[in-house]
Parts: C-alpha cells; structure tokens; sequence
C-alpha cells in the first residue's frame, strides 16, 4: 500500500465523519439503484418462467457488480493519470460513498429527538423512512428497539463491510474505491431484488446469496471486534453462538446479536410488515432495559470498530512498506 492509498482511507473517513451523504448530490447507490431497476422492470415483463428469471438474475448481479467496480476503476485511472492530488480526492469521495456511518448515526438521532412518550407520532412517521415494518401503532420500547435494529444490522453491511473491502483494496492494484463500491453494488442488489417475496425470488436470488458470501468474512471480523470492545468478549461470543443461528439470515442474525449481547440488551420479537406479523427470534438476554444510551452506545461501538480497523491497516501498511524498502 502506498502513502496514497493511506491518505484515501483516512480522507474517506473523515468525509464520512463530518459530511456524510448531502441529499441534494448524486449518490453512487442512486445511480445503480436506478440501473437495477430499470433492468428487473423489463425482465419481469418479458419473463415468466423461474429458470429465465434466476438467468436474468445472475446476469443483473455480474454485470452490476463487476460493472460499478470497473467503472470507479476507469474514474480512478483516469483521475491519478491528471495528476496524483486529484486521484487522492476523487478516490476518496468514492470511498466515502461507500460508508454509512454518519447517515446511520443521523438517521437514529432523527428518531431518538422526535421520541416523545407522550406523543409518538412523529417518531413514528421518522422511523418509517428508514424501516420496513410498519410504525403507525409502535410503542416507545419497539420504536427504540426498531432504531437499534436498524443501526446494529447495518453496522455490518453499511460500514464495517466496505470497510474490509477498502483495506483489501488498498492493499491491490485495483485501489480502495473500485472493491468497496463493487461491494456496495452487491448491497444495493440485495436489499432491492433479494427476497425470498414475488415477483423477486428467482430474480434476486443470485443477489442475495452472493451478498450473504461477500458479508460473511467483515461480519464475523465484526462481532470478533464487537466482543472485544464490549469487555467481556467470552459472554458475547458465547450468546452469539447460542442465539444468532436461529435468525434465517447468515449475517444480520451474528451482527444484531453481537451488539445486543455487548449492551446487555435482548433485540428480536414480534414485527408486522404490511399487516402481515411475522416473529423474529430473540437475541442476547435482558440484562438491562432498552433505552436510548443503548442506542448511543451502539453508534460508539461500531465508530470504535471503525476507527480500530481504519488504524490497524494504516499500521500494517506502515509496517509492510517499513519492511519491503528494508529488504530491497
């Protein structure tokens, strides 16, 4: 890794620290949301059959993923050929895309600062733009237990995940940006085409478990690094043994239990998604209640793990560059 790719990891963060995602500029996620769209409307018009559709699906998600990756490749050839300044701050825009971490920390406080138990309308109406189960008649223990849901399941896929993929890059030719937007892509996939529902189980179904394998390593990394920071590393990894295989999904289930089991609160129940109820298993005991500090706390536990990950590649590029100009 060179001392640009150092600077494009660090400037990526800090953008994503102080900025975030501006709604009025145009994200990487919109355009390939867009494109995704664009695609499964016209295959589910034209194709009917399960086996044509899981084709078209593995088409969607290669040529999504591979194409996001190539094109932020070409950006960023293109950018460091003008001049190797501009290839820094191009580079780490792109990469800065790619973090959720401020916008989930703002989305949780734009609940938590409506939360009013007298009146929790628009708490209610707040947390609807960032879940999918219904809010109208939500009580203030499930509104917060909705916030931290949303924040610790997407600790893995939103930060931590592009995250790894950054660091791998960083240390390849490709460079940081490309590998981390071509996760993003493959994120993008699954929350858009991958379920299990009409009219995307053989569409999304490529996305989906594509998605679960890309996640799986950066989400384990994830609940090791949880468990460490929580103090009581032993106790979290063994209620996440006893308790996240039980959720359907392979990651969300390790992710979400992993900060329920450092917080000592118990996340899971009984949620309905368009009138339709649905149970999700329980995770981690209920050592304390739900309040908002937990929530917090959350938030600072993934922002240590940011910050704990972003730190030790910039010491083992050191470290590595160190060694390599001392042998040759």
């Amino acid at each position: 890794m060179e001392l640009a790719q150092i600077s494009v990891l660090a400037i990526a963060a800090l953008l994503d620290f102080l900025i975030g995602d501006p709604w009025n500029w145009l994200h990487p996620v919109q355009v390939i949301g867009a494109w995704i769209g664009f695609y499964s409307r016209i295959v589910l018009k034209r194709l009917t059959t399960p086996r044509s559709l899981k084709f078209a699906g593995v088409i969607l998600g290669l040529v999504t993923i591979v194409g996001t990756g190539a094109i932020a490749w070409g950006t960023r050839a293109i950018a460091y050929a003008l001049h190797p300044v501009l290839g820094v701050g191009v580079e780490s825009v792109m990469l800065a895309s790619c973090f959720a971490g401020r916008s989930l920390r703002s989305a949780a406080e734009e609940v938590l600062n409506a939360l009013d138990p007298k009146n929790l309308d628009a708490a209610r109406s707040r947390l609807s733009r960032y879940v999918g189960r219904d809010t109208e008649s939500l009580s203030e223990p499930e509104i917060l237990r909705a916030v931290l849901e949303t924040v610790t399941e997407n600790a893995t896929d939103g930060v931590m995940a592009p995250l790894f993929y950054a660091i791998v890059g960083a240390f390849l030719p490709m460079g940081s940006a490309p590998l981390a937007l071509a996760y993003k892509a493959a994120s993008t996939l699954d929350s858009m085409v991958g379920y299990k529902d009409p009219p995307y189980t053989d569409l999304g179904w490529f996305s989906a478990r594509f998605e679960d394998y890309l996640t799986w390593i950066p989400c384990r990394l994830t609940v090791l690094t949880v468990a460490l920071l929580s103090g009581t590393p032993q106790r979290v990894l063994r209620l996440c043994v006893r308790d996240a295989p039980k959720d359907p999904s392979p990651n969300a289930g390790w992710s979400e239990c992993a900060y329920a089991a450092a917080l000592g609160v118990q996340m899971g129940g009984v949620n309905t998604y368009r009138g339709v109820i649905k149970e999700k298993p329980l995770l981690g005991d209920p050592i304390v209640p739900l309040t908002r500090d937990r929530v917090q706390q959350a938030i600072a536990l993934t922002r240590w793990s940011f910050l704990l990950w972003l730190g030790g590649a910039i010491v083992g590029c050191f470290w590595i560059n160190k060694v390599t100009h001392t042998r040759f």
